[in-house]
């Protein structure tokens, strides 16, 4: 068959000839229409996410849409090593997959699932989240993070703060149903007062974190504390990406003066079971009522090609 091939970490998949999959036992073959190219599938090619295994060669990807040797159309996840959803054929665990509603195209099924996917867990499952929360979505001009507005609002969110770099997207957050944008492009001290004053003044109960670094520092120093008197409200603090870095610096006394609790959402924080069911739930809300959302597809033998390319608020799909 022909598939992506990472065949060195830090360099592009080349496109050419793999081995057929071959089921083993508990596995379907599947057909594979689309696949998304998420941030997890280009950390796990270069082998900086913690989920890579080091081994080389391997076909990336980490879930699609495609077809059982039945003819059913399924959204599917997981492929076992070496194989991954960027190739004509992929193996998956028979209880990892999900029938497509109909409604739901192919590219947009595998461009949609793994970002909704990302603020759905945390939001119910790792933040229980309940309506009438308060969520501030750090990294929302993103295309994840402009969905997490969406199901953030969908949910029933009683406010939604967006926090991004991008002037353009973060105007266009307030059609898709924030209450407040605020800049990251700002000195450290005038954002974290940006924030300490939403804080404050409407209370926040969640932060979906899609960036880490700098930016969670100023909301964290944000929510800490001065003085003895009073005691912090809880804000659960759900860190999903690390787009702005890899480490922060926390001062414990921000944790000791403040009712933060720090969570993160992620493969391994929450089960395939939690997920699955959150992926069910989200293609049953996507057919009553559409998300927004852009994709641009291409074939899969671009895939060298169209690697690095800058994701410019459209989610990139490669069809076999």
């Amino acid at each position: 068959m022909n598939a992506a091939i990472v065949g060195s970490f830090g360099v592009p998949p080349r496109y050419g000839a793999f081995a057929d999959p071959v089921a083993a036992d508990g596995e379907s073959i599947v057909t594979v229409a689309a696949a998304g190219l998420h941030q997890i599938v280009k950390s796990l090619a270069n082998g900086t996410h913690y989920g890579s295994a080091g081994e080389l060669p391997f076909i990336p990807g980490v879930d699609g849409v495609g077809r059982l040797p039945d003819g059913r159309r399924v959204y599917f996840g997981i492929s076992r090593s070496p194989f991954g959803t960027f190739a004509e054929l992929a193996p998956t665990a028979n209880k990892m997959y999900l029938p497509l509603p109909e409604g739901i195209g192919d590219a947009t099924a595998a461009g949609i699932a793994n970002p909704a996917m990302s603020s759905w867990v945390a939001l119910k499952m790792r933040a229980k989240f309940v309506a009438g929360e308060s969520v501030l979505i750090l990294g929302a001009t993103g295309t994840a993070g402009q969905l997490a507005v969406q199901i953030a609002r969908r949910l029933g969110a009683r406010r939604v703060v967006a926090a991004g770099r991008n002037p353009g997207a973060l105007e266009k957050l307030r059609e898709l149903g924030a209450d407040v944008v605020i800049s990251l492009d700002q000195e450290h001290d005038a954002l974290v007062s940006a924030f300490r004053r939403e804080i404050a003044e409407a209370g926040v109960d969640i932060v979906l974190d899609y960036l880490w670094g700098p930016p969670a520092e100023s909301v964290i120093e944000a929510i800490s504390r001065k003085g003895l008197r009073t005691a912090g409200a809880r804000v659960r603090f759900v860190q999903i990406g690390e787009m702005a870095g890899k480490t922060i610096s926390l001062p414990a006394a921000a944790l000791r003066s403040s009712g933060i609790e720090l969570l993160g959402s992620g493969f391994g924080s929450a089960s395939m079971e939690q997920i699955w069911a959150a992926l069910a739930a989200f293609f049953d809300a996507a057919v009553q009522s559409p998300f927004r959302f852009e994709i641009r597809t291409a074939p899969l033998s671009d895939v060298e090609t169209l690697w690095n390319s800058r994701e410019t608020g459209a989610r990139l799909v490669f069809q076999p």
